[in-house]
């Protein structure tokens, strides 16, 4: 059985030599990771250990040193907002500098997955419901990240649309929407840009050809990605993934991670000796891995030193002004042209408590948040602010602020004690900072009993709970009050309930100030390649108003300020790896917070923080409405540079916003009773299903305002270019009185009586132009050959439709406003 060979494998004989200069051992041993993010070194042919680590909004560097901090960038769906690749590139040079700085040389990121449904989970960390927008978009990051000698690892290859039972589905879909949508974005990525490695998915894929787990899928990794785009790069699990030994080795995966452990190591030696695997596909692992440490300075070059790059926060600051989607706004009155106002109110959970990043392993721990109170009372010195939640849009119960309520005499926050399976005390520790886990905790210890002596001092009933998974007992003051007997292992992990667990324990009554002691013991968790680790959040709700109370304050504080601006939104409950949403609408009392203050403050920003969308009953009401996203660790700091008009929010919707969710196309993402997911919509993914219904949404795909206003004054004959790609030019004008950026949008419609299935239409190109004030300017757009291209599954291969295309210009798929024709041949015909 014979790998295909890639060109750039190929070409590089030495890499093939110093293959065979290693031992079968040494060869099996660097294809599963050392630890959870490094690979074996290998010193007898100088390679040094390879690091990865996870990406989408920042480097979060490989947990060897306490305390890592790393900047947090907007998420994805935010950098698709922005509908600018040359940004995008930015962002991702700038993640090459973070990884250089946390010795880390492949980050797993960008994941370029189609946003298919709404409630997906991880929504929020794919740029877009569109193939086209989320190649160029998710092509740039590639590219920034490896222009600076950092691998980008794209992912996850393929058909990972959905977060429920997300290890065991199989995906199902034709062939021509996985050339079209699915594949697209990662064929850009190896053709186009030069992807240095891919992560193959948790789920399963039925192609048509093959049902198998991603892992071991010979037709899509093999034949396909190695095969016929040429894929010279390596092939990581997602982590925890591989499952076979055979079946994945002979697939096409090169590396599984994390490691130690897993299915390869001393299995795959044995069936490789056996003669079950031939050494020549370990072979073709190995060196695509030496070709990887090449790239990225791990085997016999010096690490490329990344250039200078802006400073990173002006950078974050920069892309979430940009990113940011001006949904509605008052055109008497818009909020960057007010006076300087004498008294905010700022108001809402989201306002308090922001969300600035989407739960699960994307997740990173900034040295600082810019909170919106700093970034308004920063930017409007002089103002009056007051700060209002207007009730909790949380279930579960708030974390505990444990450093302001310790009671331990020398400054610990915690004691733990591990214990091994005898109950014997193998350590005692005393913890001077708490994150909510205990890693690396080895074989021995079998439980971990932590202790926390808290001051509480409000009057009334205090909740106190410790969150986590598994087999877990909960004492407060002495006294059991719950216990779980379970043990559990790295399925925790896989389904993400580890990340934010249900909390357990119990109320406590107060009527003078006291120390209360809360005491958990906990069953080591065992999860492969993660180690053993305990989970053990604390939490603490204090006694405080009622809902309505905080409701009713809100509404009063609106009432009285110059500047009302209400931030609602969702929160790491809603959106995060590891679970879909069941709804689409905000957490909370939140709709009716935002209708009472309009009630009372008619021209209130409303500020909507989610990287997803939400049903936002009340938007035909609200003056101005901006989408921020989770828009990273200066979101206090872009909120008020936007308001101020400081800043221009440039934004464009990647995706459709609802009005109502009986209308979306794709309204769930749970596998059907056979474990299927079924891709029914088939190529008709996103806005483009919403153009076959009648059904209105909120807001249409490529939706954004910004602070002024621009015409469309001529759109001219497109120009057919010899290798089939045309470029359109239209003339733009700010007629508005500040400068603006605006995005032209261009959009296909097939030709009548096409013999394969097309769209209405669909995104055929874009291109953003700056405009001061009364300016026009002439912007060429260009539709690549592709847009004209259809996947044919009778003959197995990409057509041109041929015939007379409609051509709408505009500011969204529904805001047309400008149209032209061209006419295309089909090359093989003449």
């Amino acid at each position: 059985m014979s790998q295909p060979a890639a060109p750039a494998l190929e070409r590089d004989g030495d890499v093939r030599d110093l293959v065979r200069r290693l031992t079968l051992d040494e060869k099996v041993r660097v294809l599963t990771g050392r630890t959870a993010w490094r690979l074996h070194e290998l010193p007898s042919v100088g390679l040094r250990s390879i690091a990865m680590s996870d990406g989408p909004v920042g480097v979060r560097g490989l947990g060897e040193v306490p305390g890592e901090t790393s900047a947090l960038f907007p998420a994805p769906s935010a950098v698709g907002a922005t509908w600018d690749a040359e940004l995008a590139a930015e962002v991702g040079a700038a993640f090459a500098r973070e990884a250089r700085d946390h010795g880390v040389d492949v980050v797993l990121a960008p994941q370029v997955n189609i946003q298919r449904t709404p409630v997906g989970g991880r929504h929020f960390e794919c740029y877009s419901e569109d193939p086209l927008l989320t190649s160029l978009v998710g092509g740039a990051v590639i590219r920034g990240i490896q222009r600076e000698g950092v691998a980008a690892c794209v992912k996850h290859y393929i058909a990972n649309d959905s977060e429920t039972d997300r290890t065991e589905y199989l995906a199902t879909l034709d062939a021509q929407t996985l050339r079209e949508v699915s594949l697209a974005p990662f064929e850009y990525a190896v053709r186009e840009v030069g992807a240095w490695s891919v992560m193959a998915a948790y789920n399963r894929v039925d192609d048509g050809v093959e049902a198998s787990p991603m892992t071991d899928h010979r037709h899509l990794l093999t034949d396909l990605l190695k095969g016929e785009l040429g894929f010279d790069g390596v092939v990581v699990s997602d982590w925890m993934a591989a499952r076979s030994t055979e079946g994945a080795a002979l697939g096409g995966l090169d590396v599984i991670m994390p490691g130690p452990g897993g299915p390869w190591e001393e299995r795959l030696l044995e069936a490789v000796r056996a003669g079950r695997v031939p050494e020549g596909l370990v072979d073709d692992k190995v060196a695509r891995i030496l070709l990887l440490a090449r790239r990225v300075g791990a085997l016999d070059a010096p690490e490329q030193v990344p250039s200078a790059g802006p400073d990173v926060a002006e950078l974050i600051t920069r892309v979430a002004a940009r990113s940011t989607v001006v949904l509605r706004r008052d055109e008497q009155a818009p909020v960057w042209d007010r006076p300087a106002p004498a008294r905010i109110a700022l108001l809402g959970p989201n306002a308090v408590r922001p969300h600035v990043l989407g739960g699960g392993s994307s997740t990173v721990h900034p040295a600082h948040v810019v909170a919106p109170a700093e970034g308004l009372a920063a930017r409007f010195p002089g103002a009056e602010l007051v700060v209002r939640r207007g009730g909790d849009s949380r279930r579960l119960t708030p974390d505990l602020e444990l450093a302001d309520r310790t009671a331990h005499a020398d400054g610990a926050l915690l004691e733990a004690e591990l214990l091994a399976a005898d109950g014997r005390v193998l350590e005692t520790r005393r913890l001077h900072d708490w994150d909510g886990w205990l890693r690396d905790l080895g074989d021995a210890v079998h439980r971990v009993r932590l202790r926390a002596e808290l001051r509480l001092t409000e009057p009334g009933t205090h909740r106190l709970e410790v969150a986590t998974v598994g087999g877990y007992l909960v004492r407060i003051d002495g006294e059991t009050v719950a216990e779980h007997a379970d043990e559990v292992g790295v399925e925790v992990i896989l389904d993400s309930s580890i990340n934010t667990p249900e909390g357990h324990g119990g109320d406590v009554e107060i009527d003078a100030p006291r120390v209360v002691s809360l005491e958990s013991e906990h069953l080591v968790i065992r999860a492969g390649g993660y180690g053993a680790i305990i989970r053990a959040g604390l939490r603490h709700r204090a006694p405080g108003e009622d809902p309505d109370t905080e409701l009713a304050a809100a509404v009063a504080a609106a009432a009285d300020a110059e500047l009302t601006v209400v931030i609602v939104g969702t929160n790491e409950e809603v959106e995060s790896e590891g679970w879909d949403r069941t709804g689409l609408r905000l957490p909370g009392r939140q709709d009716e917070l935002v209708e009472r203050v309009l009630d009372v403050a008619p021209d209130a920003v409303v500020v909507v923080n989610a990287g997803a969308p939400v049903i936002l009953p009340w938007l035909a009401r609200a003056r101005t409405v901006l989408w921020v996203w989770f828009p990273g660790q200066e979101m206090g700091h872009a909120l008020a540079a936007v308001l101020a008009g400081d800043l221009e929010p440039a934004g464009r919707l990647p995706w459709t916003l609802p009005a109502d969710e009986a209308d979306v196309p794709v309204p769930h993402a749970v596998p059907d009773a056979e474990g299927r997911v079924r891709y029914t919509e088939g190529i008709h993914v996103g806005y483009r299903g919403w153009e076959r219904s009648a059904a209105r949404p909120a807001a249409p795909f490529g939706h954004g305002l910004g602070w002024s206003s621009v015409s469309y004054d001529g759109v001219e004959t497109p120009r057919l270019a010899a290798d089939g790609e045309v470029s359109v030019a239209v003339t733009v004008t700010n007629t508005g009185a500040r400068a603006t950026r605006e995005t032209v949008q261009l959009y296909l419609e097939p030709p009548t009586g096409a013999l394969v299935e097309r769209p209405v239409r669909w995104l055929a190109g874009f291109a953003g132009v700056d405009l001061p004030a009364g300016a026009s300017r002439r912007v060429v757009v260009t539709v690549p050959r592709r847009s004209f291209e259809a996947w044919d599954a009778e003959q197995d291969r990409w057509i041109t439709v041929a015939g007379e295309y409609r051509l709408g210009v505009g500011r969204s798929v529904r805001e047309l406003l400008l149209d032209t024709a061209v006419q295309v041949d089909d090359p093989d015909a003449l």
